[in-house]
């Protein structure tokens, strides 16, 4: 059975005894409520009987006046008659369910007509100054005939009255302590009834939820689980799931530590991957140091007998032009001399001076990853202004405007920032655009966030330097730090390794570089920097 169902259960059967309970008071108090009612009408009757009398007894006492002192006055008096019938009235509206007493009513209410009709008879003799001896002769008794006969209905009328009313509020009480004892009943009856299903829930589902959140500890703290719980509820479904998820985390974490074992074997590959890489980048630098700088002794021993040759040649020159050969002779020693040995002699000087400029390149990438920085706290705002007022001539030359937003200080080597941000400016310099005046940006973004939890996080700082330039075409981004990868090579001079070596320098602070470039655009260089020391 599902669980609403069985909720459902838990909820109708205690809401339809209640149901019948709270009918059962309800019927009492309709009960107790007519018994009130007939109590207040008996009452209602009993004062109504009670005043009715007097008006009648006043008006045979006027009626009689008149017929001695001849005074017609006293006996039109017609709102008597009104009174006494709307009483009339109400009581047989009274007195409705009760035959008796309305036959009683009926009778004093013909007595009245009765009675009335003799007073008219008599006021109308009075007016007519006829005898009143006829009336006088009726007036015998105490009170007319048709009063007392009326007051004799009107005692009847009250006793049965004071009967039904002693009656009814005896029947009122007795219905008021039913109401009382129902109301009792109804109340102990609910507590009991929901007492009941609490226990039930208790014993049945309580117990269920207890067995269900035991096993959700005990899969929280990777212990075994309960057995799983019979039915076919949404409970049962729920520890069901537990038990799944529990053999998959035994699932889990088997593979965990299989890929644990993986991982540390493969970590242990890529240090030993990495220690042959960085001794293999040592050897490298220390290879391109030591064969640059074995180079620099012959290319200049070359400079120097190039220079010597071009001398020898001007001497033998001038020795031929002295030496009055015939004309043929002559002019076939100028054409060498002048031609194909002065040729010669420039090929010679021009790739000794680019050999020297590869030397010179390969020495700064060298020197670039074996200087040792001094880490300190560095000024970037500062580093990047004495950077601008260097290059001031050379941004008047080009008519350039240059920027410098607020810049937060890094972590790193002073002389190491200064040149990363001296080749970023001056690359940017040397690539404006000569249609348009060049405009130069030096930034930086928001601290980038860091998670505290990790042993080695380190807040970096990004920051970028964006031109108007020529711009970089998007299939030589890839190519722009690589060395001696040179771009526009009409628009500006150089040995292509300035970015190479911004690469360099910002990974040695353990950062990273790259650039954001449309053809004609302009381009921007992003440069992230530590801005505390490095963990670790």
């Amino acid at each position: 059975m599902k669980l609403f169902t069985k909720g459902l259960l838990l909820i109708a059967v205690p809401s339809a005894v209640e149901l019948a309970l709270l009918g059962v008071v309800f019927d009492t108090q309709e009960q107790t409520a007519q018994a009130a009612q007939w109590v207040t009408n008996s009452k209602q009757i009993l004062y109504q009987s009670s005043a009715i009398v007097d008006p009648l007894l006043r008006q045979a006492a006027r009626v009689r006046t008149a017929m001695v002192t001849g005074d017609v006055s006293l006996v039109d008096r017609h709102t008597v008659w009104v009174d006494v019938g709307d009483r009339l009235s109400k009581l047989n509206a009274l007195v409705a369910g009760t035959p008796q007493q309305v036959a009683r009513v009926q009778a004093m209410q013909r007595a009245i007509d009765s009675y009335r009709a003799q007073t008219t008879a008599i006021s109308q003799a009075m007016h007519d100054g006829r005898s009143l001896k006829s009336f006088i002769a009726q007036e015998t008794g105490a009170l007319p005939e048709q009063i007392a006969l009326f007051r004799d209905e009107l005692a009847a009328f009250g006793r049965e009255a004071s009967r039904l009313d002693a009656q009814r509020s005896a029947a009122l009480a007795r219905r008021r302590d039913r109401q009382q004892y129902a109301l009792i009943a109804a109340v102990l009856g609910s507590m009991l009834i929901w007492a009941g299903t609490a226990v039930v829930f208790a014993r049945s589902i309580g117990r269920r939820f207890e067995v269900l959140i035991g096993n959700a500890e005990r899969l929280g703290r990777g212990r075994a689980l309960a057995p799983p719980l019979s039915g076919n509820d949404e409970i049962a479904a729920l520890d069901a799931v537990l038990h799944q998820t529990g053999t998959r985390l035994r699932e889990a974490e088997r593979e965990q530590t299989s890929l644990k074992t993986r991982l540390e074997a493969r970590a242990q590959e890529l240090a030993g991957v990495n220690e042959e890489l960085r001794q293999e980048t040592q050897d490298n630098e220390m290879f391109i140091y030591s064969v640059s700088h074995d180079l620099r002794s012959p290319l200049v021993n070359l400079q120097g007998f190039s220079k010597e040759l071009q001398v020898s040649c001007d001497e033998l020159g001038s020795i031929v032009s002295k030496a009055g050969l015939p004309a043929a002779e002559h002019r076939r020693m100028a054409h060498i001399l002048d031609g194909d040995v002065q040729e010669s002699l420039y090929y010679l000087r021009s790739a000794v001076t680019r050999a020297a400029a590869i030397i010179e390149a390969l020495l700064r990438i060298s020197r670039a990853g074996r200087l040792d920085y001094q880490w300190q706290r560095v000024s970037v705002g500062r580093v990047v202004n004495r950077v601008v007022d260097t290059l001031q001539g050379a941004i008047s030359q080009r008519s350039a405007t240059v920027t410098v937003r607020e810049l937060p200080p890094a972590w790193g080597d002073p002389a190491a920032v200064e040149q990363i941000f001296s080749n970023l400016i001056g690359n940017a310099l040397n690539f404006l655009d000569p249609a348009r005046h060049g405009r130069i940006e030096v930034g930086a973004l928001a601290a980038e966030a860091v998670d505290e939890t990790e042993p080695r996080a380190v807040r970096m700082r990004t920051y970028y330097v964006r031109d108007n330039g020529l711009g970089i075409p998007a299939a030589y981004l890839s190519k722009v730090f690589r060395a001696f990868q040179r771009l526009h090579g009409d628009v500006a001079t150089g040995d292509g390794i300035g970015l190479a070596v911004v690469r360099r320098s910002v990974e040695r602070h353990g950062g990273r570089v790259w650039v954001e470039s449309a053809e004609g655009a302009g381009s921007t260089f992003f440069v992230v920097l530590p801005e505390q020391p490095l963990r670790g």
